[in-house]
């Protein structure tokens, strides 16, 4: 039986739909699991009980589990541990498949963070494979001679492209910390381009809006659409429609390369070659230089502790790490318990304090290596109670009596998956093309779109993105430079000091306070996973000077938020927290977020 046959055998008839959520937690329930012999964990009353009082439930695992934004990734993901591979083998294979599965965010040609709790060192880790900017980038890259912003340069262009991170970046993780070979490890994503899947409803819905931009590029054209004939022997593009296969030929290609030479396989040779070609024959910037000369580095994580658990997340060039631990000491005094969930009160202190901590963010963070950070300054307990003096508890300070600059838009299309092993190990992932499909622009006999991420740097000092954002001078372009970053894969240890919980999420600069209140909702008001992940969410960035709601507020307090001074602009989803967590005694649970994914108010168990 074939990898692929094994992920989609029974697929409905033994798959349980026990948790109302999109995306997809598949859980690995037993060490004896073989070919399509189906073992289900069975919650204890405890369990139930618990779980009976809320309207959402997570899926409970025996052993480990796979969260993600697409229901066969987490298949394959969850496969590997079936395998005996461990969390890392797991959220890697779990996002080759996303590169297969999830065109619009999950990626070969993008960047991300990984926060990784390893078990049996008890020990956290963060690796940092975000794209860099090429050594012919500069700080005018995206003005017209004019000297005004160029927005079809700066988002849809090759010169926005960084040189690619994710190969390097999950190549690099699996070989340190995984069990399997890499070649089992690929195996399943290789198979899923090769044969094609059938395209679901989400990824239909979204082809079809991006038809007019990847339309554009012949090489993405056709890659994600097909050819019919008119009546009049002439031929026609149009999108694949739900329930149609869509096989990936040259991205199997690519994935095959990897798979037997591992990371020179993509930043040298065939790939490296149409990488250089493209840019070449279309003015980008990237050569062969600046693909032998990237790096992944492991990094220390910034870590803080909030309510007695030990809270780890990724450090600069992402912001999410340092913003999340400021804003979390910057509401602990405060009785959260009391205030509630999502109450007039508790709004208020979180927006007032999001606007302080996005206001440092935006003055002080970019790239370590090119500029200095005062990464304890900004945490320090003296910094802290400064920021928490000028919170007024009455009304909204407006954005410009705080003054600062806003920040980018970084990550409008990532994607975040999380694991949790039998062993305990946790593993938070997060990745980016930045906008839906990057650039639009796909790589000629490679399979595989490029990132749009050099968007995230600042065009032009003190002057408006094409959101209304005006972003900072610590950001600017430059040479080998990384672009700042949202992305907040992040791991809770509990007060025992045992690794407990993982999470992240898409979204954007609404990334870090997607994370925020997944966690205040799970610490502070005992929400279980499930519904703290659901639960409707809010998000302020000090600029512009609004306060966003996501639906499910009720009219009172909306009108006790605007009697406070908030100017309110209601918003679509906000992100998609795909989370696991590690029970107590052994096993755990998963929640994807019903925001994204597959649309399916459904969660898949093996």
């Amino acid at each position: 039986m074939s990898i692929l046959d094994s992920l989609v055998t029974h697929k409905y008839a033994t798959f349980l739909a026990v948790n109302l959520c999109t995306g997809i937690a598949v859980l690995l329930g037993s060490p004896l699991v073989r070919a399509n012999q189906v073992h289900l964990a069975r919650p204890t009353s405890k369990n139930l009980l618990q779980e009976s009082g809320q309207r959402f439930h997570p899926v409970h695992s025996s052993l480990g589990i796979v969260s993600s934004q697409e229901r066969l990734a987490s298949e394959v993901g969850a496969l590997m541990l079936r395998k005996g591979g461990n969390a890392m083998d797991a959220a890697v294979a779990t996002a080759f498949a996303l590169s297969v599965t999830l065109p619009q965010a999950g990626n070969l040609g993008g960047g991300g963070f990984l926060v990784f709790w390893h078990a049996p060192e008890r020990k956290s880790y963060a690796l940092n494979f975000r794209e860099i900017a090429p050594h012919l980038a500069h700080r005018d890259l995206f003005l017209d001679p004019d000297g005004e912003v160029s927005k079809s340069k700066e988002f849809f262009s090759l010169l926005s492209t960084g040189v690619p991170g994710s190969v390097a970046g999950l190549l690099k993780a699996q070989e340190r910390f995984g069990r399997l070979d890499r070649a089992e490890v690929m195996a399943p994503s290789i198979q899923l381009a090769d044969d094609g899947f059938v395209i679901y409803p989400q990824l239909a819905d979204s082809l079809k809006r991006a038809f007019s931009r990847l339309s554009q590029d012949p090489t993405a054209r056709s890659l994600f659409y097909r050819q019919v004939e008119l009546p009049d022997g002439g031929a026609q593009w149009i999108p694949y429609q739900s329930g149609e296969k869509l096989r990936q030929s040259e991205l199997a290609q690519s994935l095959k390369l990897i798979s037997l030479k591992g990371i020179s396989g993509f930043y040298e040779g065939t790939i490296a070659h149409n990488i250089v070609a493209l840019m070449k024959d279309q003015g980008g910037l990237i050569d062969y230089r600046d693909l032998a000369d990237f790096t992944a580095p492991w990094v220390e994580p910034v870590k803080g502790v909030f309510r007695g658990h030990a809270v780890i997340s990724m450090p600069p060039p992402s912001s999410g790490g340092i913003t999340l631990l400021q804003i979390l000491k910057l509401i602990a005094p405060f009785d959260l318990e009391a205030l509630g969930v999502n109450s007039a009160d508790s709004i208020h202190l979180l927006t007032e304090s999001m606007n302080l901590a996005y206001r440092d963010r935006n003055q002080f963070l970019g790239d370590p290596d090119q500029i200095d950070i005062p990464i304890r300054r900004l945490l320090s307990q003296s910094n802290i109670d400064n920021l928490r003096n000028q919170l007024n508890l009455n009304s909204h300070t407006p954005a410009a009596d705080l003054a600062g600059e806003s920040p980018m838009p970084s990550g409008f299309n990532t994607t975040h998956l999380s694991v949790a092993d039998r062993d305990g190990s946790l593993v938070a992932l997060t990745t980016t093309l930045n906008f839906a499909y990057g650039n639009g622009i796909a790589v000629p006999g490679s399979g595989f779109l490029l990132n749009n991420e050099l968007a995230d740097f600042t065009a032009k000092p003190g002057v408006p993105n094409a959101y209304g954002l005006v972003q900072g001078e610590q950001n600017a372009v430059a040479p080998r430079r990384r672009p700042l970053s949202s992305m907040t894969p992040t791991i809770v240890l509990n007060q025992a000091g045992d690794a407990w919980l993982a999470t992240g999420s898409p979204g954007g600069s609404r990334i870090i306070t997607t994370v925020l209140q997944v966690l205040l909702n799970r610490i502070v008001h005992g929400l279980n996973l499930a519904t703290s992940v659901a639960t409707p969410r809010i998000h302020s960035q000090l600029w512009p000077d609004s306060l966003q709601l996501e639906q499910g507020f009720s009219p009172d307090t909306v009108q006790l938020l605007r009697q406070r001074g908030h100017a309110l602009r209601f918003t679509r989803s906000m992100g998609s927290a795909n989370s696991v967590e590690l029970k107590r005694n052994g096993g755990s649970y998963g929640a994807a977020d019903p925001r994204r994914g597959e649309g399916a108010a459904v969660a898949e168990q093996f």
